[in-house]
């Protein structure tokens, strides 16, 4: 099968879906012929042209103020803000209004509305660029979140989100978009709510989001080689959140660390761990649950500082050691 890159494959999956459905359509600051801050959008205003990849004022409340006003008219819009960062300046649209019109107004009404936007640190961009917020969207009855980790799943989860008569939040981190796998040409959807299992293992689980799940994989694979068998999960999607796979994999291996990028404060690893110590899973735990997530200082510009304020492969390794204490004793 072909790899595509992760931005290669959330452009074919906008570009596909435009062309089947005349009621989908971009709007974003530089969208159009610069393709975006991050070149997701290169050469769709050359197909589509400027009414259906519209190029906006730098006002990300407005753009989510029409998003939703076009939303709710029966159009399907997908905005793209530069930095998932600039998503404090689109609240108000976002979580008084898209997230409660539906309900408001008992069905009658609906905002299928998708945000994508670039997330989390590694590229340099400083404390103003660089934050994971996920959690905070999370919070709001009626915004649907997803966090895709590869180029297969984004297509996927994409199209799904697409297709969503709600309002979902996309985020794709910086640090993926050059990432590569296998991706189908034909348009296919991932079930918002359908975690996956990356890594199979017997010995602990590792419940990791975005970045965190390559980390979580590269550490999987470190411990493998002294003979630790870890059980890498993605939820892909944090609400929906998938909780049968997670809590059957805590029951299999009893052990269970939480990693993000997002300042652990706050953070939605707490929500993970609050849900499985309030399962059946509870029950089959040896060990305490562990989080690993940011400090909590704004994102550093240093290049060194900035890799010391999020998770790194040896922080997770470190994590799982010491969850494991009863398993490494034995081995």
């Amino acid at each position: 099968m072909r790899e595509l890159t992760y931005l290669e494959a959330v452009r074919e999956t906008m570009s596909q879906e435009m062309r089947k459905n005349d009621d989908v359509f971009l709007m974003g600051e530089d969208i159009g012929v610069y393709g975006g801050g991050f070149g997701v959008t290169k050469g769709m205003i050359e197909e589509f042209g400027p009414e259906r990849v519209r190029n906006t004022p730098i006002s990300e409340v407005a753009i989510a103020g029409v998003a939703v006003g076009s939303a709710l008219t029966g159009m399907r819009p997908i905005i793209e803000l530069q930095f998932s960062d600039f998503i404090t300046i689109a609240m108000d649209q976002l979580v008084n209004q898209a997230a409660k019109i539906r309900y408001m107004y008992g069905g009658k009404g609906k905002v299928p509305l998708l945000l994508r936007t670039p997330s989390g640190s590694g590229t340099g961009a400083a404390a103003q660029h660089s934050q994971s917020l996920e959690a905070w969207v999370a919070h709001i009855p009626g915004l649907k979140v997803v966090q895709p980790s590869t180029a297969y799943d984004a297509k996927g989860l994409l199209k799904a989100a697409i297709d969503d008569d709600n309002p979902v939040i996309f985020y794709e981190h910086k640090l993926l978009y050059k990432t590569k796998s296998e991706v189908p040409e034909k348009p296919y959807c991932i079930p918002l709510g359908k975690a996956d299992i990356k890594h199979k293992g017997m010995d602990v689980t590792i419940v990791a989001t975005a970045i965190m799940v390559h980390r979580a994989l590269d550490a999987a694979a470190e411990l493998e080689k002294e003979g630790i068998h870890v059980e890498v999960i993605d939820p892909r999607t944090l609400v929906p959140l998938d909780e049968e796979t997670i809590i059957q994999s805590v029951m299999k291996t009893r052990h269970l660390v939480v990693v993000h990028e997002a300042v652990k404060r706050g953070g939605f690893g707490g929500e993970i761990a609050s849900m499985v110590a309030e399962s059946e899973a509870f029950y089959h735990l040896a060990a305490p649950i562990k989080r690993l997530g940011g400090e909590a200082v704004p994102v550093p510009f240093s290049p060194d500082l900035e890799k010391a304020a999020v998770p790194q492969v040896e922080d997770i390794i470190q994590a799982v050691k010491e969850v494991l204490v009863d398993v490494v004793a034995v081995k």
